[in-house]
């Protein structure tokens, strides 16, 4: 094995000798990767295909201790460390030119405890592995919306869904998580252990260490949920998004309403002649009485003409996945996004606006739902701020050829800006593109300063850097 070249913390190239490599091979069950190996290129991709990058090593953890080993690695070699669990994370920051990777996708098991309605789920397990296996005795824990999504990087964001009205963020039904920190060290943390890190990695993203294994509370949820779609042509768009507004300010809990402005795919319900045109589409999920749900959906019909709906009582797993194909890896993505405590008339119009000049067939804006449980836990209990945030907009701009990327970029950026006068000034981290660095200590409010402290006692020398970058105290005073 030859000398392999990477990048270190100060941006500088260093080498590693084959004795080196093959010291950190020998610490990590599940081997390591390199540009020669031929698991390299699929270990490398991730989900938004406009990333393209090449860590110099993929170290490929089976545990809490092959992460031990790595990060002790890279500590000691001062080099680029990045860490992916689902690779879902718009930004790409799971991957960097030169970088050591992390690679936990390996470790995905969940073990769910019906008893004491709790989960535990490894670093690499996707929504879909943990609903999986929680639907299996009745019960679920809030998550996003897309199964392919990795549960570290959501959870660690903040992460909401269907749930989040009824029964909090992801962060909220957090319950413990080991994490090895950038001194190598393994720890236990929940609100009576280490209170400090468990506080900051309920919605401070990666910047305080490899959290190796999460603890969830699980809730009783269906298997069956009352779900699904109702499409509204354009030409309603103001009324529908008026009824909905109206609508959902008295909404109860177990119902959860998101809208979506795109062009209609090819859905069976939908007559062809809609196909490829612009729609309002009304998403909803009920998770209580299947009775109240049809009572309530139908209140969802009534808001205009629609020109389809796919309505039932369906299993909850199942609608989890019911978005997948229009989110599979591989497109090229780019979002904006923000946070509104309320929907006006000039926010709608704007929204409107954006959504007349689409610039292609898989480019959407989203509106969620949420409010609720969510935002009774006070600003200040998590480090994650936006609990005034009653819908979140994700701006998701997704096309297939380089040639349309200022486009789809351009129209993104307008939308963004055209909304910004209603919104709060926050946002949320697991929307944030590479090129919104400047967005970071406005997404954490209130609790950026506390933020940068702990970072300073658990990563002094921001080890942990390839995400929304929380600096430490110290750099950031120099910087």
């Amino acid at each position: 094995m030859q000398h392999l070249t990477y990048q270190t913390l100060d941006g500088s190239r260093a080498a590693l000798s084959p004795d080196e490599l093959d010291a950190l091979a020998q610490g990590i069950r599940g081997g390591i990767l390199t540009a020669a190996d031929a698991d390299y290129e699929q270990a490398r991709r991730v989900w938004n295909g406009m990333v393209d990058r090449h860590p110099a090593l993929i170290a490929r953890c089976l545990g809490a201790q092959d992460v031990r080993h790595a990060v002790d690695f890279a500590r000691t070699h001062r080099m680029l460390l990045s860490v992916r669990s689902g690779g879902h994370h718009i930004a790409g920051n799971a991957v960097a030119d030169g970088a050591l990777m992390i690679d936990l996708s390996l470790m995905r098991t969940v073990r769910v405890d019906p008893e004491q309605r709790t989960a535990r789920v490894g670093a690499g397990a996707l929504l879909g592995d943990l609903d999986h296996e929680a639907q299996g005795v009745g019960l679920a824990t809030p998550l996003g919306i897309n199964s392919t999504t990795g549960v570290a990087g959501l959870c660690l964001g903040g992460g909401f869904g269907w749930l989040t009205r009824k029964y909090g963020m992801t962060i909220d039904n957090l319950l413990s998580a080991d994490v090895v920190t950038a001194d190598g060290q393994l720890r236990v943390v929940s609100a009576t252990e280490e209170p400090e890190l468990f506080w900051a990695i309920r919605g401070g993203g990666g910047n305080f260490g490899v959290v190796t294994s999460f603890e969830f509370r699980l809730h009783p949820v269906g298997p069956q949920v009352y779900a699904g779609l109702v499409v509204y042509p354009f030409a309603q768009a103001r009324r529908v998004l008026q009824a909905w507004r109206d609508f959902a300010a008295g909404a109860p809990r177990e119902l959860s309403v998101w809208t979506v402005l795109r062009q209609a795919p090819p859905l069976p319900f939908l007559p062809e002649s809609i196909h490829g045109q612009e729609v309002v589409v009304f998403a909803l999920v009920h998770n209580g009485d299947p009775d109240e749900g049809e009572r309530l959906a139908a209140r969802v019909l009534e808001f205009g003409e629609p020109v389809g709906s796919m309505l039932g009582t369906q299993p909850y797993a199942g609608f989890q996945t019911a978005f997948d194909p229009l989110l599979a890896p591989g497109a090229r993505n780019y979002w904006k996004s923000h946070n509104f405590a309320e929907i006006g008339d000039e926010l709608i119009d704007a929204l409107i606006h954006g959504a007349s000049n689409l610039p292609g067939p898989e480019c959407e804006a989203f509106i969620a739902q949420l409010g609720g449980a969510m935002g009774e836990v006070a600003e200040t209990d998590t480090a994650y701020a936006g609990r005034d945030a009653n819908f979140v907009m994700n701006v998701h701009g997704r096309w297939q050829d380089a040639v349309d990327d200022d486009k789809v970029r351009d129209w993104a950026r307008g939308v963004f800006r055209d909304t910004a006068p209603f919104a709060t000034g926050g946002g949320y981290v697991n929307f944030l593109t590479e090129d919104e660095e400047s967005r970071v200590d406005s997404a954490y409010a209130q609790n950026y300063a506390r933020l940068q402290q702990l970072k300073q006692r658990f990563d002094p020398d921001n080890l942990f850097r390839m995400n929304p970058n929380i600096a430490p105290a110290a750099l950031a005073r120099t910087a």
